[in-house]
């Protein structure tokens, strides 16, 4: 039982990985654009194919660092032609417009890649698990915790101590005088959405490595992204990164008493902390109220 247990939290651990980078992003893109972006999965899978594609060129460490970056630019296109032209409008209308993406990215995906599922080629010693009595944790997955845990480091020192950083923070917080100070909001706003756009890419990459590619990947990990962002508390990245190791490490422990309801959790213990702090665990006042 407790090798049980420890094999399915580490199972939780790196899907929850997985929800941090794409919730960190996600939050990012909210924050401060107000965009609901629902076709995040759609760039997290294009960044996992990309590498497929990569891989047998530039190896897979070029892979690992050119497709987020891909990803992101093809982000920046896209925020720059579409996403713009909707900012101070009525969010439904993003919602509908990255709701579209989303489709359009998912028959994308498999009209070019095909729609049988394709593997990430990674290092074979990656491969290798560290010991035999912990079998099931292999080097790539602690390899994968390790690029998760210096993503997220330098995301949050982007956001603390460079000049772009303070004024994303400031941004979300009162864009309106951002902008009466001379920052230009549109570039700002641009490389925040890149930013958000460059996390979903890799988590794609480490994803396609672990679970193997498949068009209908980034769909399946977006709504836990948003629950994580609900239960952490919408404006609180640390929140997110707190919300989205939880409902990770949640599923995983169900799934060793009650699998069937290993989905199931994470809705309940996000209607659990809505109930006790509606603003969620970290949310400022205000934001979710």
């Amino acid at each position: 039982m407790t090798e049980l247990l420890l094999f399915n939290v580490t199972n939780g651990l790196i899907i929850g990985a997985f929800y941090v980078l794409m919730a960190l992003g996600l939050s990012l893109i909210l924050n401060l654009s107000g965009v609901i972006n629902f076709a995040h999965g759609g760039f997290l899978a294009l960044g996992g194919y990309l590498a497929y594609t990569l891989t047998p060129h530039v190896g897979f460490w070029g892979a690992l660092l050119l497709s987020p970056l891909l990803t992101a630019a093809l982000g920046l296109v896209l925020e720059r032609l579409l996403i713009r032209r909707l900012y101070g409008r009525d969010p439904l209308y993003s919602l509908l417009l990255t709701f579209g993406l989303a489709f359009i990215f998912e028959d994308g995906t498999r009209f070019v890649w095909g729609a049988q599922g394709l593997p990430v080629s990674v290092p074979a010693f990656l491969n290798q698990p560290v010991s035999n009595e912990l079998f099931f944790i292999t080097y790539y997955r602690l390899f994968m915790v390790a690029v998760v845990a210096v993503a997220v480091a330098a995301l949050f020192l982007f956001l603390r101590y460079s000049r772009v950083g303070i004024r994303i923070r400031a941004g979300t917080l009162d864009l309106e005088t951002v902008s009466t100070l001379g920052v230009n909001v549109g570039r700002l706003r641009a490389i925040n959405f890149g930013a958000g756009i460059f996390l979903a890419g890799l988590s794609g990459v480490l994803a396609g490595g672990q679970l193997g590619l498949d068009p209908t990947m980034g769909s399946g990990l977006l709504m836990p992204s948003f629950i994580a962002i609900i239960v952490g508390g919408v404006g609180s990245l640390p929140g997110t990164l707190v919300g989205g190791l939880l409902i990770g490490v949640a599923a995983g422990v169900t799934a060793v008493f009650v699998p069937s309801a290993s989905d199931a959790v994470m809705y309940v213990l996000m209607a659990v902390v809505l109930l006790a702090r509606p603003r969620g665990l970290m949310g400022e006042e205000g934001l979710m109220t």
